[in-house]
C-alpha cells in the first residue's frame, strides 16, 4: 500500500476511535430541564422528522431495541417534549409527536448542528455529483466494514 492509502487508512481507524469512545454524551441548551443526552435529542428530531412516527421504527432506525426505545420516550413525556395519539387503525399502536416545548428543543438542535457543523456541511454542498457518490460509496463499505465489528 503506498504512503497515501496508508495515511487514509490510518485517518479512518482514528475517526472511529473517536466515535467509538467519544464521551460527549450531554448535550446542554442552557438549563437544567434544558440538558439531554444524546439518544434524548436524536429520538426528538427523528419525532420532529416524522411526525407520527411510531417508537418501533425509531429502535430500527437507530439500532436498538424497543424496550429502550419506550423507556427514553416514557422520560420524555413526563418532562414535557413529546406526546402519543392511538393509531387510527390500530389502537394498541401510538403515534409520536412533539409538544411545544419538544418543538423547541428541536429547533435548538437544529440551530446547535448549523453553528457547529457548517464547516462541514459547506464542504459537502460544494462537492459535484461525482465526489458526492464516491463518499457515499465510500460510507456505504464502511458501515459493511463496521457491522462485522461493532
Amino acid at each position: 500500500m503506498n504512503e497515501t492509502k496508508v495515511k487514509l487508512v490510518n485517518s479512518f481507524i482514528a475517526m472511529i476511535e473517536k466515535v467509538a469512545n467519544g464521551n460527549i454524551n450531554i448535550l446542554d441548551f442552557g438549563s437544567e430541564d434544558m440538558t439531554f443526552y444524546r439518544g434524548e435529542i436524536h429520538i426528538l428530531k427523528k419525532i420532529g422528522d416524522e411526525l407520527g412516527v411510531y417508537s418501533s421504527e425509531i429502535a430500527r432506525d437507530m439500532g436498538v431495541t424497543r424496550a429502550v426505545i419506550h423507556k427514553t420516550v416514557k422520560k420524555l413525556e413526563n418532562r414535557g417534549l413529546v406526546y402519543k395519539l392511538e393509531d387510527d387503525l390500530n389502537k394498541r399502536r401510538k403515534k409520536l409527536y412533539l409538544t411545544e416545548k419538544g418543538k423547541y428543543v428541536y429547533k435548538l438542535h437544529e440551530e446547535y448542528h448549523e453553528e457547529h457543523d457548517k464547516a462541514f456541511f459547506d464542504f459537502i454542498h460544494s462537492l459535484n455529483r461525482e465526489e458526492n457518490q464516491l463518499i457515499m460509496e465510500f460510507l456505504k463499505r464502511s458501515n459493511e466494514l463496521m457491522d462485522k465489528y461493532f
